[in-house]
């Protein structure tokens, strides 16, 4: 009874940037008990993992094709979590999606997922 609703995808040039917001919403529920992560993907190829965040904003992780360039936060205040993407590469286009796992430590367990954000950047 989550419900994510992704935000702020578009058309980019190679070196630009953009920041996905994803806020959460639900019945009842308390945002700090989810970890959250982004995914992506991309025609022709599985759904992987970019940045994941614990509950608590404590840990986080980072795909290596993305390290240095994309930052993930959270504002459980209010309830969304943002990624701030900058450097942007071709090979960054896809679907960005985020998800809430079912613990507030790691993504090995998705719980809801939301219906995406185009993201394409251009050469």
């Amino acid at each position: 009874q989550v419900q994510l609703a992704e935000s702020g995808g578009g058309l980019v040039q190679a070196g630009g940037s953009l920041r996905l917001s994803c806020a959460a919403s639900g019945r009842t529920f308390t945002f700090s008990n989810y970890a959250m992560g982004w995914f992506r993907l991309s025609p022709g190829k599985e759904r992987v993992i970019v940045a994941a965040i614990s509950g608590g904003g404590g840990s986080i992780s980072y795909a290596d094709s993305v390290r240095g360039r994309f930052t993930i936060s959270r504002d459980n205040a209010k309830n969304t979590v943002y990624l701030q993407m900058n450097s942007l590469k071709p090979e960054d286009t896809a679907v960005y999606y985020c998800a809430a796992a079912r613990n507030r430590y790691n993504m090995e367990s998705i719980a809801y997922w939301g219906q995406g954000t185009q993201v394409t950047v251009s050469s």
